[in-house]
């Protein structure tokens, strides 16, 4: 039985709800008919989450939020709940150039949001840092990294990759990123882009910070590493040509290395 601060239980009433397992990041996760209730431990990123979200409002198409509170070391954010269906779904992995234009065209509302005022600094300066603070804490999770990213063809251990990371840090083409543009992330209705969630490494960063997390999401999603789908005939590479530009892969690899750190 989960107890609930006395503004959120005023919220939510004795309305029912379901549980909602999609995703990685540890989150308790509860889906009401026209609300999310999002529990996780007090942290930087779970603060982000609703800074940013308060943020995008009237900027981009995000949930509203309805209360946040803190206590007990435990973040609840109650939140407005997105419709549409994530870009997971099996519609539209099945619809590739549908799922394309949805990725494609909510990367290009992020970048053309005015960063002026954005609350949130995720450059390589933070994000860095961030990096270091889990490798120093023992906080990388290890049974969550790509088969080659440490071991006899990789890295000897998340050390050696903060090492490289900082002795090999590009140039940023700063712009607003999501932070964790992944498939599931982002929500889709007949009209295209219905909605972004899971905001807590939003901020001002590198536009490639999203592109490789994206090129990532979608390999894995098409290709059947996540869900109860067999894996769909698709390049991957194809994104690329739709988003309108070249690749560069030595950030892209950058930053999905830099991705496994957290």
């Amino acid at each position: 039985m989960i107890s609930f601060p006395e503004r959120i239980q005023k919220a939510i009433g004795e309305r029912a709800y379901e549980m909602d397992d999609i995703g990685m990041s540890g989150s308790k996760v509860l889906m009401f008919d026209d609300m999310v209730l999002k529990i996780q431990p007090e942290s930087a990123e779970a603060k982000t989450e609703c800074e940013m979200m308060q943020w995008l409002q009237e900027r981009l198409p995000v949930p509203e939020v309805i209360a946040h509170e803190v206590a007990d070391g435990q973040d609840m954010l109650l939140m407005s709940r997105v419709p549409g269906k994530m870009c997971c779904d099996l519609e539209l992995i099945n619809d590739p150039n549908r799922l394309l234009d949805v990725l494609c065209e909510g990367l290009k509302m992020l970048w053309s949001t005015e960063i002026a005022t954005c609350p949130k600094d995720a450059s390589l300066d933070q994000h860095l840092a961030a990096a270091e603070y889990n490798v120093r804490n023992g906080l990388v999770d290890l049974e969550n990294v790509e088969p080659d990213t440490f071991g006899e063809n990789g890295f000897r251990d998340p050390e050696e990759l903060l090492a490289w990371l900082k002795a090999n840090r590009p140039e940023e083409d700063i712009v607003l990123s999501h932070g964790d543009y992944c498939l599931p992330n982002v929500f889709a209705n007949g009209n295209g882009v219905c909605g972004f969630i899971d905001l807590g490494r939003a901020g001002f960063a590198d536009r490639y910070r999203d592109i490789a997390i994206c090129y990532r999401s979608l390999k894995s999603n098409m290709h059947g590493s996540y869900g109860d789908h067999p894996p769909v005939d698709f390049d991957a590479d194809i994104f690329f040509k739709r988003l309108g530009i070249q690749p560069d892969w030595d950030k892209i690899r950058y930053y999905i290395l830099l991705d496994e750190l957290f």
